[in-house]
């Protein structure tokens, strides 16, 4: 049994070398509006760092900020200061690797938005050709600080979406899908 009176993600927390330019650039690239500064300079007495959030007891949160992109989760981005601090993100490959992937309703409007506006983007567009997924083109990108971003595009759903659907099941990934179901 899953955790009792589960709803789903409320929000997604990581850290990045410099808070200023990872806000300026959810808001600049991704829309993304910084809600509020939840914490400055936090220390913490003892050994509460590690117990609470297993770092370093000596560790600092320098700041963090509470962010909401769009209709999606919440983004809570942190700048810590630890004298054992790996300093290089990891890749998808690496133990604890991840990726944060946002919906757009035009790959390629997207994709051109973000060469024009200097950010790296990694390959060209990929659509799946069967399965569950058909019907959705995803493409990497990459933060200044060298995080891994992803963007998606369904304009007609996917297999997944119509199959869900047709079995009355509520918890769809299409916008258009969750918007003609009734949760």
């Amino acid at each position: 049994m899953p955790i009792p009176g589960m709803r789903g993600m409320e929000h997604i927390g990581f850290t990045v070398p410099d808070i200023n330019e990872a806000c300026d650039f959810f808001e600049r690239i991704l829309g993304a509006e910084t809600l509020y500064t939840a914490a400055k300079n936090f220390r913490a007495d003892g050994t509460w760092m590690k117990d609470h959030l297993n770092v370093d007891p000596s560790c600092v949160i320098t700041e963090f900020r509470y962010m909401r992109c769009g209709n999606g989760t919440n983004l809570e981005v942190f700048q810590y200061e630890a004298p054992d601090q790996v300093k290089t993100p990891p890749k998808n490959s690496d133990i604890g690797g991840h990726h944060l992937a946002f919906y757009v309703d035009d790959m390629d409007v997207a994709i051109k938005f973000l060469k024009d506006n200097g950010v790296q983007v990694l390959g060209e567009p990929t659509s799946y050709t069967d399965g569950p997924n058909l019907g959705l083109t995803w493409c990497y990108f990459m933060a200044p600080w060298g995080q891994q971003l992803e963007i998606v595009s369904a304009p007609n759903g996917t297999v997944f979406d119509r199959e869900a659907k047709a079995s009355g099941q509520t918890r769809l990934f299409h916008p258009k899908f969750v918007a003609e179901t009734t949760l």
